[in-house]
């Protein structure tokens, strides 16, 4: 089967390609480069469909991760994916030949060659010459002296120095390097770049100056077939050997060897470090000016694209030079800079390395490279510089932050968004940024932040108008908008500067170093101040760690400092500095808090008893208890073996919380800091809102799952290329030697963790979420408890709720006693009011026996009753009002008594031969008139 090859790291290595992969994807394959590539991971390249059979086709791309992080800092913000696409060069930059020809014609002076193709050839001209190809070192050096690899050198530093010995006596490694400190010049010149590959061959004592100018001339001249007479050549003033190198054995005329002092030609890696004098070659775009007054720093003509360093000084901190125990060879060729020159283009942003960024930037922006005017192609030039960057550092694990590294990235991604904005990239539409290349978030939270410091410069104006003072940003305003908002200062100051703003720079120097302060008292408050103990302590051997299998162990005391100073012993009460030979405890690492314990001297002949509580273990910190401590003692270390299961527990739910928020919120999502603490366990990460209460829930009862599933915990110690290619998780940030711990939860969790953790998920007996919240851009924080600290949270959250319940109960019954006297008292007063209603409408009825009563007196009682009652309604003595006859109403009443009666309508009067009756004829008068008149009045 034919297929087609490609460069796919500092090795060679090829793809073997099915031809079913250009026929299924229209004519495109889309293959995954190999893990040794120098590109990220998740890079894909896409093969053009192109008239050459696939069998030849190679791959001119400019390529770009598909990330799956939050890379903008803003706790509104979504990530867009970068995804893969096609890029096609520029007709007018440099060409694509297939991988065969240029094999066969790599060396042809007339046909451009691509970035890859300079890169292999490069690595195999030195792997001929019996250098060993290692591959690139990460963007995030092992060096403290350094915030990012900015040379190719700097992985062998330490063999430079002598620290380490030396593996291969030579090297080749096409490097990738991060410089900031001319970000302003991005775009603006020919040839700076923030991110760039540097291309160097090394030696470790082995060869020097005259095997290195021999071969970077034979590399220049033979395999990349530059013309002689346009290289030009510069040495340090003082080296007289390098001079006669090159111009008697190289034959380089006079003419064009440059001598240059120690700011040209004196290279150095850092303040301090492996230093020497340089070599460098110089490509003479405009050989017809001539040799008289020639300055090799004159961009318009010269560009410098070899750097050989001479190794052979250690600079100290006092500025001095001390020689290295071997003279070493450091050189650098940068690749955006040779493939301009082969690629016959006016600068490195047209060359095939960068140039499909731009161009696709450039159809985004609508604005098309080759008619753009000088500011718009400014503005794509910082484009694509800056998302190359962007891209290589956090595939490298740099996360946007406030500080650090993470500030690097925070700063490009803002400055390219910003650069975006300006050509009119907004990402507001299909086709645009959004779905695009460039890692931009959704225009809408874009616009909120912009919207945020645009308020905060027009205050600035209205305020400065009022008072008649010029514009001016306060600097705890432009602080607010960089540690709050993430706006680095640069570009508050940019967009100030358009709006004719300007910024006290003063004061945002002293909030930074506030918080400085701040952040330097919280340190200190835990931490010891070491003074010179290090340098104290040069002679005291490597601690051997414990810890891992057992909680105790027998020590030796091989130096104890007070203040900072030695001493030979320390007694009761004083607090004091230890190190042991070996030792069980851990020391706070990974977001663990270290252990707590005793150091026990024990008593027996001629020896004092001493116990020291140790409660600072990252410097074994802690104060004497009882007796006196020696060096060269030994004692009994163990560890409180409580507070190390509480942090192992928390340590293991740290792990399975990841898991969990992975399978709820999505892969995308990375730890961005940890606590593991003996009361709680505190979980930051990169997420762009807040969680709701149906997700924290499931990621609660995902955790409990596994815990109840008691599933136990596998440790492993592997190469860390191994632990990747299992999956095992990283920390962003953090760097691992070449041999790794992998903490495995099988089926759940894979990390790579130095930290103590249960051997079983069932020790965690629980796990509660007992907070979710913002703490920057960008960045949430769960606190969580588990094991014992779950039992402890629980019980105190019923007690809590019982106390609660107790006291709503006894305030609930005083309330309900309370309201029903009230309604009581409500009901009395109804009743007394629906009693006045009645006494309206109440009726006087005055039914009486007069015994020994004729019938006038009678007649008389009854008109005189009738004279004297109040409103009467009527009187069996009387008569009723009205048209009723007392005469028809007495005669009923009058039979019961054996007689009759009779009268006018208004008076009647009866009698009867049965008194023994009277009292059952009054009753019955009673009802009657009662009856009567309550009809009549109703």
């Amino acid at each position: 089967m034919k297929s087609a090859k490609t460069f796919a790291g500092t090795a060679m290595e090829s793809l073997k390609l099915p031809q079913s992969l250009f026929s299924s994807h229209g004519g495109k394959a889309i293959v995954p480069f190999p893990t040794s590539s120098l590109l990220p991971k998740s890079t894909f390249l896409i093969y053009p469909n192109r008239k050459l059979a696939p069998s030849t086709d190679f791959v001119t791309t400019a390529t770009v991760a598909h990330l799956s992080a939050n890379i903008f800092p803003c706790r509104h913000c979504v990530v867009k994916q970068i995804r893969s696409m096609q890029f096609t060069t520029r007709s007018t930059s440099a060409s694509v030949q297939s991988t065969a020809d240029e094999l066969m014609e790599g060396k042809s002076k007339d046909r451009p060659v691509s970035g890859d193709s300079i890169r292999r050839r490069f690595i195999d001209f030195y792997a001929s010459r019996g250098h060993k190809v290692l591959p690139s070192a990460s963007l995030v050096p092992d060096d403290p002296t350094v915030l990012l690899t900015i040379a190719g050198m700097l992985q062998f530093k330490p063999i430079f120095l002598g620290q380490v010995p030396r593996q291969v006596p030579r090297a080749t490694t096409a490097q990738r390097c991060i410089r900031t400190n001319d970000v302003e010049n991005v775009g603006q010149t020919s040839r700076h770049h923030t991110f760039f590959e540097m291309l160097g061959n090394f030696s470790f004592g082995d060869y020097f100056k005259k095997e290195a100018i021999q071969w970077a001339w034979e590399l220049s001249t033979v395999e990349f077939g530059l013309p002689a007479d346009r290289l030009w050549i510069s040495v340090f003033e003082d080296d007289n050997e390098a001079f006669e190198i090159w111009h008697d054995e190289m034959g380089v005329p006079v003419e064009r060897i440059k001598r240059m002092g120690e700011d040209d030609n004196f290279w150095t890696s850092g303040v301090t470090g492996p230093c020497g004098p340089c070599s460098e070659i110089y490509y003479d775009f405009h050989p017809e000016r001539g040799y008289s007054d020639t300055d090799l720093n004159d961009d318009t003509r010269f560009i410098e694209f070899y750097n050989l360093v001479f190794m052979e000084f250690n600079k100290k901190d006092d500025g001095s030079l001390e020689p290295l125990k071997q003279k070493n060879i450091d050189t650098g060729l940068g690749l955006e800079r040779i493939a301009r020159i082969l690629q016959k283009v006016s600068n490195n942003y047209e060359t095939d390395l960068i140039y499909p960024i731009i161009e696709k930037t450039s159809e985004l922006a609508k604005v098309p490279y080759g008619l753009a005017d000088d500011h718009s192609k400014l503005n794509l030039k910082i484009i694509g510089d800056h998302l190359r960057a962007i891209v290589y550092l956090i595939s490298d694990g740099v996360v946007p932050s406030n500080i650090g590294r993470g500030y690097v990235v925070r700063r490009l991604i803002r400055r390219a968004v910003r650069t975006g904005r300006m050509l009119g990239i907004k990402g507001d539409g299909q086709g645009n940024l959004e779905g695009a290349f460039l890692p931009v978030i959704a225009g809408q939270h874009w616009r909120e932040e912009k919207k945020y410091l645009d308020q905060m410069l027009v205050e600035a104006l209205l305020s400065a108008k009022a008072s008649g003072m010029v514009p001016r940003l306060s600097g705890k305003d432009a602080f607010l908008l960089y540690d709050t908002y993430g706006f680095p200062v640069e570009i508050t100051a940019e967009v100030a500067q358009e709006r004719g703003v300007s910024i006290d720079m003063t004061g945002f120097d002293i909030e930074m170093e506030n918080q400085r302060r701040q952040s330097q008292a919280a340190h200190s408050a835990v931490k010891l101040a070491m003074g010179n103990s290090a340098e104290l302590t040069i002679d005291v051997s490597d601690t051997k760690f414990l810890g891992y299998e057992t909680l105790s162990a027998t020590a030796i005391v091989e130096s104890l400092i007070v203040n900072g100073n030695p001493v030979p012993q320390v007694s009761e009460g004083s607090e004091v500095e230890v190190f042991l030979n070996r030792t069980p405890f851990y020391a706070e690492s990974g977001g663990q808090i270290g252990d707590h314990g005793f150091l026990y001297v024990p008593q027996g002949e001629n020896q004092h008893k001493a116990v020291m509580e140790i409660i600072d273990v990252q410097n074994l910190w802690g104060t004497i208890r009882e007796g006196v401590l020696e060096v060269g003692r030994e004692v009994e270390a163990a560890v409180d073996a409580k507070l190390r299961q509480r942090a192992k527990v928390h340590h293991t739910a740290t792990h399975l919380l990841q898991s969990a928020l992975k399978k709820v919120i999505g892969q995308e999502t990375s730890q961005a800091g940890s606590l593991v603490a003996f009361e709680r366990l505190r979980f930051d990460f990169n997420f762009h809102r807040p969680l709701i209460d149906d997700e924290l829930a499931e990621i609660e009862r995902l955790v409990n799952k596994w815990v109840g599933d008691a599933t136990p915990l596998q440790t492993k110690v592997m190469p860390l290329a191994d632990a990747k290619g299992a999956g095992a998780i990283a920390m962003f940030g953090e760097k691992y030697g070449e041999e790794v711990r992998v903490v495995e939860v099988p089926g759940v969790s894979m990390e790579l963790c130095g930290g103590t953790h249960v051997s079983n998920t069932s020790e965690l007996r629980g796990f509660k979420i007992i907070s979710e919240q913002g703490i920057a851009s960008g960045i949430r924080r769960i606190e969580a408890v588990a094991g014992d600290a779950f039992i402890e949270y629980v019980n105190a959250r019923d007690y809590h709720m019982k106390q609660l319940c107790s006291t709503l109960k006894k305030n609930l019954l005083e309330e309900l006693r309370i309201t029903r006297n009230e309604a009581s008292t409500l009901r009395e007063k109804a009743a007394v009011y629906k009693a006045s209603i009645m006494a309206t409408k109440a009726i006087s009825v005055l039914v009486e026996s007069m015994e020994d009563t004729d019938a006038d007196s009678l007649k008389k009682a009854a008109e005189y009753l009738i004279e004297t009652l109040e409103d009467p309604a009527a009187v069996i003595l009387g008569s009723c009002p009205g048209a009723d006859k007392a005469g028809k109403f007495i005669g009923p009443i009058a039979k019961l008594c054996g007689g009759g009666g009779g009268g006018r309508p208004n008076f009647a009067q009866a009698g009867g031969r049965k008194p023994e009756n009277l009292s059952n004829a009054l009753e019955k008068a009673r009802s009657e008139i009662i009856s009567v008149l309550s009809e009549k009045f109703k």
